[in-house]
């Protein structure tokens, strides 16, 4: 049997889907790990005020709400959860037509900017969190839910990335690598309900304009959610070499098909081990 009190901390990462989440539950549900989930962290730490704030702004907007919210009769707040992050979703939102929930792509922008800098912070904030696990509520292991996005604000090719060298030094980065399949999967899956997520900044001024340009269309006709359909297909051939680099220079592989089959920590402890 797998040591649990000798294993190292470990960050997983990967596409949206790809069972991270689901080894990280599984680990502290079944093995006793302190379990740091990136986007919790980034949706009740960092940008929980921002969230709150513009909950706040549509209550406004309703007559019976805005005298409630002015009087303190009322209190509003974002219930997120490892398993619900959709206030943070929620949050960084569509472009496009205001009529069908989009917002300007400035504004689009603009959150963006800001989702990224917390993402940056949360990863930073992994190896404190390791020492107050221990610290403060008695784990001796750890596993880290890097969220989908870490491709995105890292530069796996310089050697003293900031985030990419903290993590490192206290985590085992392991990335759960997906094939076509699982791609085609996520795809169709993301078709079938859209959701708002992070995307790099240059990746987005390049695709916007060529979306508008395809469809013949100005910026308040898009369709928030055909657009993040749309994005969304380019966006996994963008991240594979982004991936790709972070295990090869900073961490290991491992196959999702292998992931799949582990379903007891013992197995993901062995495949993870099998990888290094």
């Amino acid at each position: 049997m797998t040591n649990y009190t000798n294993a190292r901390p470990i960050a997983v990462m990967g596409m949206s889907g790809v069972g991270k989440t689901r080894v990280a539950a599984m680990m502290r549900r079944e093995a006793n790990w302190f379990h740091y989930s990136i986007d919790y962290r980034i949706g009740t730490r960092y940008l929980g005020e921002a969230i709150v704030d513009e909950f706040k702004r549509e209550a406004m907007k309703a007559p019976l709400l805005r005298d409630m919210l002015r009087s303190d009769s009322i209190y509003i707040s974002s219930n997120i959860t490892f398993e619900n992050l959709a206030p943070l979703s929620t949050w960084l939102g569509k472009p496009g037509d205001p009529d069908k929930g989009g917002i300007p792509f400035d504004e689009y922008l603009r959150r963006q900017r800001l989702h990224r800098e917390a993402e940056i912070a949360a990863l930073a904030d992994a190896p404190l969190f390791i020492e107050k696990a221990r610290s403060i509520y008695g784990y001796d292991r750890f596993i880290c839910d890097t969220g989908g996005s870490i491709c995105e604000v890292v530069a796996p090719d310089d050697p003293n990335d900031p985030v990419l060298k903290a993590l490192s030094q206290s985590c085992q980065i392991v990335f759960i690598k997906g094939d076509a399949a699982h791609a085609e999967a996520l795809k169709a899956r993301f078709a079938k309900a859209p959701k708002p997520m992070y995307y790099d900044e240059g990746f987005l001024k390049r695709i916007w304009p060529d979306y508008l340009a395809e469809k013949g269309i100005g910026e308040f006709d898009v369709d928030p959610d055909d657009f993040i359909r749309w994005g969304f297909a380019r966006l996994i051939d963008w991240r594979a070499p982004r991936y790709e680099a972070i295990a090869k220079k900073w961490g290991v592989s491992v196959s999702a098909r292998d992931i799949e089959t582990a379903t007891t920590p013992e197995a993901f402890l062995r495949i993870v081990e099998n990888a290094a």
